[in-house]
């Protein structure tokens, strides 16, 4: 990887910076698919984990090169592949917690779920304390990790800067950067994707459709 980087950092063009972060997001992606124990058949699984995070990491990514940071050019790879490898790396965790936790919850509780979708309720309302377990279960190591920041160990980013020479101030200003962008990118990705999850595993008529999730793991 290091070489890699290294002919990607001399080459700086759009195009293989573009490359490497398709490339990233596409391990990513099949990473989130591998962590779920019953994942959406098909494609819709693995389209619904590109989507979460592309929207999320990608464009936060974006945001912070050309507007916080403001580099020239603003795909510089020095600074975007790393920045886009963080904020991948935590919402890819995120999202895979999330989407195994909800749908793992809907079927071991299908049969109270689809009580609840017979006396009436539409079914954001049936699952609707689901939901928020999964959001609630992807979203806590990245607060964990927020809350104690600087007090129980020193994030990689700003121990680097430190290390380069850096002021500690300036080190600790861009970390506080990296974490506010880590933490909305997460969020925004887990809820995207839990939402687009739960969307699929009813129909039109608020019917559970279990039979959407992969059968080979529908065993137990």
């Amino acid at each position: 990887m290091g070489l890699v980087l290294q002919l990607l950092f001399d080459n700086g063009q759009l195009w293989a910076v573009l490359l490497m972060g398709l490339i990233m997001l596409l391990a990513a992606g099949h990473a989130v698919q591998g962590r779920q124990k019953r994942p959406l058949a098909g494609w819709w699984s693995q389209f619904i984990n590109l989507a979460a995070m592309a929207l999320s990491s990608t464009l936060l990514t974006l945001l912070a090169l050309a507007i916080i940071i403001d580099i020239e050019p603003w795909y510089t790879p020095q600074y975007a592949i790393p920045l886009l490898g963080m904020l991948l790396g935590n919402t890819m965790t995120g999202i895979a917690l999330a989407m195994d936790n909800l749908t793992s919850s809907v079927w071991h509780q299908r049969q109270l779920i689809e009580q609840q979708l017979m006396v009436g309720k539409r079914w954001p309302q049936a699952i609707s304390q689901l939901y928020r377990d999964a959001v609630h279960t992807g979203m806590t190591p990245i607060i964990t990790s927020m809350a104690t920041t600087g007090i129980v160990a020193l994030p990689g980013m700003m121990t680097g800067q430190i290390l380069a020479g850096t002021s500690p101030t300036e080190a600790v200003k861009y970390q506080i950067l990296i974490m506010f962008l880590i933490g909305s990118g997460t969020g925004f990705g887990i809820l995207l994707a839990v939402r687009l999850t739960a969307s699929r595993l009813f129909d039109q008529r608020h019917r559970l459709r279990l039979d959407r999730l992969k059968t080979s793991c529908q065993l137990s």
